[in-house]
């Protein structure tokens, strides 16, 4: 495989660095996620994926998966690897960080997040040494009202040359209104199961797909790069395990439409790396490895298992300031393994 690897990351009950909440990773009534390693967590009710505070994204260049993550209330990371890679066991010589978690980890908060904290989480990441940073999610309001300060929150952060802010658009009015703010990429999200996203967004897979293609058409036009989510990869909720075959199916799908690159997501994190290859191995047969990345969730514990590594080339004490400070915020305690063991030094 390549020399390259892309990691993204959300996990459930809390980032192991920065250690914050647990929200989910749905732009809208149903989250996705990308071949980037994410973690999150849903009731069934109206399944809301949880994830842990930190979040990293990882594109893969080359011929490698990519990760990602995340440093907010709810993120996981992602690693990218190539199919030779995945089946000799060796390790990618770069990885590339995507954060979510101003986005996919403030999003499930209870609480309102005030947008100058969030523009502040924002900008603090942007001095880690992360160069993807996905910063809000321009959805209804009424599906997630954390988010109804999507246009003040990226419009009022510092764009520091260098790094890429995306935000998710679940339909063409959300795609519009995120171009009309000032966004240079979009993501899509979709999923492996049929009956995840009838419980989600009330349709089929096949049209949720055709959903997108509006989107699509808007984005060529604007010359707007897209990511694609794809979420249950491993299981679900409703289905339980889910088939290599149809998360390839849908990846590919995604991919031919015109997503540059296509996350995987873990979204109740039942994956392990055994199970993690075997998927990769059949999507890879459709989709090109250097245009997937990974999303884990770490509800138990398999995250950076998954992931293997998505932390290379961030500053991680800058990362653990940055957990620090939205925890604050958040009035809750750090559970991140990593910021409490360096407590103890």
């Amino acid at each position: 495989m390549g020399q390259t690897g892309t990691t993204e990351r959300w996990p459930l009950p809390h980032c192991p660095i920065t250690g914050a909440g647990d929200p989910w990773h749905g732009a809208g009534p149903a989250p996705n996620k990308q071949l980037r390693v994410y973690s999150a967590h849903r009731a069934p009710a109206r399944p809301r994926y949880k994830g842990a505070a930190g979040a990293w994204a990882a594109e893969a260049q080359g011929k490698m998966p990519r990760c990602d993550t995340g440093c907010a209330p709810r993120d996981g990371a992602w690693g990218q690897v190539s199919s030779g890679a995945a089946a000799s066991g060796a390790y990618p010589k770069r990885v590339k960080v995507v954060e979510v978690g101003p986005r996919d980890g403030l999003q499930n908060e209870k609480n309102l997040v005030p947008t100058p904290v969030k523009i502040n989480l924002i900008n603090m990441l942007s001095e880690t040494g992360l160069q993807v940073i996905e910063a809000t999610s321009f959805v209804s309001p009424k599906w997630v009202p954390q988010m109804a300060d999507h246009t003040e929150v990226l419009q009022g952060i510092k764009k520091s040359p260098g790094i890429s802010y995306p935000v998710l658009t679940p339909n063409l009015k959300g795609f519009q209104a995120a171009v009309a703010a000032g966004a240079k990429e979009v993501s899509i999200f979709g999923a492996a199961s049929e009956l995840f996203t009838q419980k989600n967004i009330n349709c089929s897979i096949e049209e949720s797909l055709e959903r997108f293609e509006e989107v699509m058409r808007a984005a060529k036009e604007a010359s707007i790069p897209v990511r694609g989510y794809v979420s249950c990869v491993l299981g679900c909720p409703y289905e339980g395990k889910i088939s290599a075959a149809k998360v390839a199916e849908v990846s590919k799908k995604m991919y031919s439409m015109g997503c540059y690159e296509i996350s995987l997501g873990d979204t109740i994190g039942v994956g392990t790396p055994g199970s993690m290859r075997e998927m990769l191995a059949v999507v890879m047969k459709e989709v090109p490895v250097g245009a997937l990345a990974v999303h884990c969730h770490d509800t138990y514990g398999q995250a950076l298992a998954n992931i293997l590594v998505a932390l290379q080339g961030v500053d991680l004490q800058k990362l653990m300031d940055t957990g620090t400070f939205i925890c604050n915020a958040l009035n809750r305690k750090t559970n991140s393994k990593v910021s409490q063991a360096s407590c103890r030094l």
